[in-house]
């Protein structure tokens, strides 16, 4: 029986968060999956009842669940680390070592890509070290002050991380028709990180002869997916470059509510909405759940291949139709994607679907 910890989150999470139970649990009676859901409270609720956005009970309930679906969470109005503000996404993916995010970027039938040509890509993201301050450091920030006049931010670029992200980029490639590989980097001008980024990626692409391999510099890479990003398959690079050209990439797919996203490591997933809280639509049932929907398939998929189960891989496969399906009808597309219905009445469109599969 796979045990799902829920974490809402703060601003439309509890919608988004809402709408993606209905087809979850679709989905489990359609398959028998025998799905279990345990809430827990984190962000702005939990800091006022708690003390802290993420307390180790939550961190410890993430731990012994099965995956975890996460919505979005509001960390630009959490208080100082030291006053209990701690960021829950950045906190999970350290403590439960989730080094892989990934973020597939492809566009949806009967809804047309931003730019004209239909996209099928795969960002495979390094997710625990780089540029972010509450990542790269053992003990205290990766950012600091030494006056009040000069600010500093440490990047951290490890063997180890750069290896596995790129083993998992080429494992994924080696699934997918096309097995291409681009490594982004801008080691012209970061010689020691992202040069040793590329030295371990070009080491595990000899390891993979035949997958196509060929590696890109980040702003021409920015560039490059707005002009044709059909030619990309399989992109992998370091959290920052990751984060970014992945928004970047969605868009262009179709929209940003439609971007999923999972975070993996050797023994932990956690689902989770590739975009923010959105404070200006919390409470008013007009966000897009597609998101953490397609986030959450994503976790099934994963489990399912982890425990050789094929009801969950074929429900993950069940909710990626239907959300083609709820977004190819005109009726059923939420505000951002032209329509007018709301977050509820979506993740009902694409519980239906689901339950009864065209």
């Amino acid at each position: 029986m796979p045990h799902l910890v829920v974490m809402k989150g703060d601003g439309i999470g509890a919608e988004i968060t809402d709408a993606t139970l209905t087809v979850l649990r679709a989905a489990d009676r359609h398959m028998s999956l025998g799905l279990a859901f345990e809430d827990v409270t984190i962000g702005l609720e939990s800091l006022r009842m708690r003390g802290s956005t993420l307390p180790d009970a939550a961190i410890e309930a993430a731990r012994r669940a099965d995956g975890v679906i996460l919505g979005p969470v509001a960390t630009y109005e959490y208080p100082p680390a030291a006053q209990g503000g701690v960021n829950p996404s950045g906190m999970l993916r350290k403590r439960l070592d989730l080094f892989a995010n990934i973020r597939p970027a492809r566009s949806r039938a009967g809804f047309p890509p931003r730019c004209g040509v239909p996209v099928d890509l795969v960002i495979v993201r390094e997710n625990t070290e780089g540029f972010y301050a509450d990542r790269s450091m053992f003990f205290g920030a990766g950012e600091f002050m030494p006056t009040p006049d000069v600010a500093l931010s440490v990047r951290k670029i490890t063997r180890q991380g750069s290896t596995r992200i790129a083993e998992e980029a080429f494992r994924i490639a080696s699934a997918r028709p096309r097995g291409r590989v681009t490594a982004v980097h801008k080691a012209n001008v970061l010689h020691v990180t992202d040069g040793l980024f590329l030295e371990c990626v070009r080491a595990v692409a000899a390891r993979h002869p035949d997958i196509a391999y060929e590696e890109r510099i980040i702003d021409a890479m920015a560039a490059l997916l707005v002009r044709d990003a059909e030619q990309f398959d399989v992109i992998v690079t370091t959290n920052m470059y990751g984060d970014i050209l992945s928004d970047e990439a969605s868009e262009i797919a179709g929209s940003l509510g439609l971007a999923a996203s999972l975070n993996a490591g050797a023994n932990h997933a956690v689902a989770q909405a590739q975009h923010g809280t959105a404070p200006d639509l919390a409470g008013k049932d007009v966000a897009n759940p597609g998101s953490l929907i397609g986030s959450t398939a994503m976790l099934l998929d994963w489990l399912g291949r982890r425990r050789g189960d094929a009801k969950l891989t074929r429900a993950a496969e069940l909710i990626e139709q239907a959300l083609d399906a709820a977004i190819a009808d005109s009726k059923t597309r939420t505000a951002d994607l032209g329509g007018a219905c709301g977050t509820r009445g979506f993740g009902e469109a694409v519980a239906g679907h689901v339950q009864s599969p065209a």
